[in-house]
């Protein structure tokens, strides 16, 4: 496999073009129609998306967009996110990717933080947001008018070391960050993916991942490369999942590792979704063993892994562990791998700075080649992050004598009575199967307080959780949720700062 020069970086506007040269009509299958071309349905090919894209980007130059102007998308989740940013990057624009989820507040204070950008969205989304013309340049609704016959963008690419892409961090304690990509940067996180990827070279992929997150970029770059039949889904149900696993047979399945929480219903599902899965990817946070084990012991292939990549919006993969069926039963969760040879290194470090020894506990910090150019206009925020070249993720954890990277928790999250509130939450998981969560903040007397949901909605059984916690530590009686009450992040992590003010707030209230 020919890998591109890093100073050419990765250009995301290419992608569906290059891929329908190189492998033509590969099938591409969506659970839903493209908002941006509805009477298209739900049967594409990697050609008639990057016709798709060649559309769009003429459909964009005529509304006004040119090279170096930031423009926000925010619209009703679909691939067509993907699409829409493929297209500003043909421009030579700058997409900045808003969650859909965002709340009309948050995603007011993201816009004028950018540089009077326009805003691509819906109806669905305009009719919430209020004062878009004292921070945006200009509004394009989906579906965009047709460009008038003749009408051809130039298209742009910008330099290596220019803004490219604009995403946001998870927002899990306060209004979320602008992290600002490069394709320099872009190109030394998706070079390591895929040399980590040639053992599923053409596998068809499913992926149910956020398409505002940067990793889906690098996810697509990976499998449209290797000429990989593509399942793009929308909906986390395994309702509407199991069917399409059942008929197109993924041999590589990635989503967010509360997704395949939910997914582990999919196991002994009609149809056998998960018997053809050669390899899960796992990002965005650490993975459940017992999700692990239910997900490998449902493939019927002779060896299958997951991969797990640990890292964040502004680092990319920081580490790389793999699971088998041999190690899952038996593993450390919260072992989330060694750096990656060539790319990225891992340190953990004092309060001071200075690195720990093995076996103590202290904070993150990575240095790598991925890292984005600096938060918009947070200038001094993205600063504070840095220790020299390295990078401060904010999470604490604890290097073996291998070299083996430990994630303990969130250094916001840390309650001192635990050695850690991840290991306790795993080892409750993997104890009570009828969990599709637990959630450990302080409570009121600083004592751990669990908030808990089942899979199905019914009451935990005060008995099974008795037995479950009586050589654990101390905790407050468990607090049971809907799982989709608790506040989330687009990648599906808890916000658990936020969700212990909820809780405050409850108690005090009576």
């Amino acid at each position: 496999m020919r890998l591109a020069p890093a100073r050419q970086g990765f250009y995301m506007g290419d992608m569906f073009s290059r891929a329908a040269a190189r492998h033509g009509d590969v099938p591409v299958i969506l659970d839903r129609p493209l908002d941006v071309a509805p009477d298209l349905g739900t049967e594409h090919t990697y050609t008639s998306l990057a016709e798709i894209v060649d559309r769009l980007t003429d459909q964009l130059w005529e509304s006004g967009v040119r090279p170096g102007q930031q423009v926000a998308i925010h619209k009703t989740d679909n691939i067509d996110i993907a699409l829409l940013a493929c297209a500003l990057s043909r421009i030579g624009a700058v997409p900045a990717l808003l969650s859909p989820g965002l709340d009309a507040s948050v995603v007011s204070i993201l816009l004028t933080r950018l540089e009077r950008p326009w805003l691509v969205t819906d109806n669905a989304k305009l009719t919430t947001l209020t004062d878009l013309a004292g921070c945006t340049r200009g509004v394009i609704e989906v579906p965009l008018a047709p460009a008038t016959a003749g009408t051809k963008a130039i298209g742009v690419r910008r330099s290596p070391r220019e803004p490219a892409l604009i995403t946001h961090s998870s927002g899990t304690t306060d209004v979320p960050k602008l992290a600002v990509h490069c394709p320099q940067a872009l190109w030394n996180r998706l070079a390591p993916q895929k040399i980590l990827a040639l053992p599923v070279r053409g596998e068809t992929a499913a992926l149910c991942v956020s398409y505002v997150h940067s990793r889906f970029y690098h996810a697509l770059g990976v499998f449209l490369s290797g000429g990989s039949p593509l399942l793009l889904l929308v909906d986390h149900d395994p309702a509407s999942v199991g069917p399409l696993f059942a008929r197109w047979k993924p041999g590589v399945v990635e989503t967010h590792p509360n997704t395949f929480v939910l997914w582990e219903d999919l196991a002994d599902a009609p149809g056998a979704p998960l018997s053809n899965v050669r390899c899960y990817g796992s990002t965005f946070d650490a993975i459940h063993p017992r999700t692990v084990q239910r997900l490998l012991g449902a493939s019927r292939r002779p060896f299958p892994w997951l991969c797990q990549l640990y890292g964040q919006s502004e680092t990319g993969p920081a580490a790389v562990r793999w699971f088998t069926r041999r190690g899952a039963d038996r593993g450390n969760g919260r072992l989330v791998g060694v750096g990656i040879p060539g790319f990225t290194k891992i340190r953990v470090t004092d309060d001071a700075g200075r690195p720990c020894p093995p076996g103590e506990v202290g904070h993150i910090e990575v240095k790598t080649r991925g890292r984005i150019l600096t938060y918009q206009n947070a200038r001094g925020t993205f600063a504070a992050q840095l220790n020299g070249d390295w990078w401060r993720m904010g999470d604490l954890g604890r290097r073996s004598w291998w070299g083996g990277l430990q994630l303990v928790d969130r250094e916001i999250d840390r309650i001192d009575t635990v050695d850690s509130n991840l290991a306790i939450e795993d080892v409750l998981m993997s104890r009570l199967e009828e969990l599709r969560e637990i959630i450990l903040v302080p409570g009121a007397n600083g004592t751990p307080l669990p908030v808990v949901c089942t899979r199905d909605g019914s009451p935990l059984d005060p008995a099974r959780w008795r037995e479950a916690t009586a050589d654990l530590p101390e905790m407050d009686e468990p607090r049971q949720w809907a799982f989709d009450d608790l506040p989330r992040t687009s990648t599906w992590k808890i916000k658990r700062v936020v969700l212990a003010g909820m809780l405050a707030t409850e108690v005090a209230g009576g």
